[in-house]
């Protein structure tokens, strides 16, 4: 299987526009309301729109240049992945890093860069987002899986290998320890894996349920419409890069682990959002939102996993117990010591190290 070499070049008159746009941002009084409780606007928008339009593309761009990446045509659709290969003598254990929601492969490279010396890391732009094609819908798990197993087995030629992720590329490893347990080797997860029936089988069980069920009534707005009527909001998001920024930084910002201002800092928003924007890809990022209900249930995950437990509002207090019921080889059970959502790049030193210590786990009982 041919892969081709790939660079990341925005246009200069996609840049042009996109700087145009922002400049002629109309922003909105919006009312007095205490934190973020109404989510992102007014004056709090109008600084992330000015932090976007004083960021240097081009640096950020020539930055990105110096990271290997490829395109591989896995399935009939082109998947776009970086790779960060192993360095030294090795042997080096091929591991995916895998991004979710709203995100991009780019998220993953500082930690990449702190794991050279013991994995050949592989980081793929999941199906739909920035420079990987869509796939012709329904976009489900097992899709997403099958996709990822092509890129490692077929692509790169790999016989087995090992993952590490959350969100959407965690749910999505899953499958792979469902179909393909013989290829991997370990699946780390940040978002911790659910059973097929959530029946509540003690008190701490329906403890953590209902908790959940409580706080996706007061975060799940930007779900129901992606779930629901994804064009509508895509439409607008593609029309508004203001509008996108907003939608990507609400997020971002509820579900890192503090910090967010740090976030901002580093321009991680701006680089996701500038990859969004010009490749025109948040309305195909909704899709495996549109597509939730056509997954099927998932069986017992075979392969061994391990719970990195993420500190993201929604999993506070989520029971070892559960994980126990969603798989049959439940190596590790850890709750990260700092970072939320996106504690690979949140915390990358601390990440590398929970990923070391699983594949000792794995390694003692091999």
């Amino acid at each position: 299987m041919t892969i081709e070499e790939f660079r990341i070049h925005v246009p200069d008159d996609v840049l042009g526009d996109l700087r145009e746009r922002l400049s002629r941002t109309r922003y909105l009084s919006s009312p007095h309301r205490p934190g973020w409780e109404g989510g992102l606007g007014g004056e709090r928008l109008r600084a992330l729109v000015e932090g976007w339009l004083a960021f240097d593309w081009r640096a950020e761009e020539a930055r990105l240049g110096e990271v290997e990446q490829g395109i591989a045509e896995v399935g009939g659709s082109r998947i776009h992945f970086a790779r960060v290969r192993g360095t030294g003598e090795g042997p080096h254990t091929p591991l995916l890093l895998l991004h979710g929601w709203p995100s991009a492969f780019v998220e993953y490279l500082p930690l990449a860069a702190l794991l050279s010396d013991r994995f050949d890391v592989v980081i793929p732009s999941l199906p739909g987002f920035v420079f990987s094609e869509l796939p012709e819908p329904p976009l489900t798990r097992p899709r997403i899986a099958e996709a990822l197993h092509g890129l490692m087995t077929e692509a790169l030629g790999f016989p087995r290998y090992a993952s590490f992720g959350g969100d959407i590329g965690g749910g999505s490893s899953t499958w792979l320890g469902v179909e393909h347990p013989e290829s991997v080797i370990g699946i780390q997860l940040l978002s911790p894996p659910f059973p097929a029936d959530e029946t509540p089988a003690d008190e701490d069980e329906r403890r953590f349920l209902e908790a959940l069920a409580a706080y996706d009534e007061g975060d799940g707005g930007y779900s129901e419409m992606m779930l629901t009527r994804p064009d509508t909001i895509a439409a607008a998001l593609a029309d508004s890069p203001a509008g996108l920024l907003a939608w990507l930084g609400d997020k971002w910002h509820d579900w890192v682990d503090g910090g967010f201002e740090r976030i901002v800092d580093s321009g991680i928003l701006y680089t996701i959002a500038t990859l969004y924007w010009a490749t025109d890809s948040i309305g195909t990022s909704f899709q495996q939102y549109y597509d939730w209900g056509t997954n099927p249930s998932r069986p017992p995950i075979a392969a061994p996993v391990g719970v990195y437990l993420a500190r993201e509002p929604g999993f506070r207090g989520f029971p070892r117990s559960l994980a126990e019921r969603a798989t049959t080889d439940l190596r590790q059970f850890v709750v990260a010591p700092a970072g939320g959502h996106f504690a690979g790049f949140e915390q990358p030193e601390a990440t590398a190290a929970a990923i070391r210590s699983f594949h000792d786990v794995l390694a003692a009982r091999a």
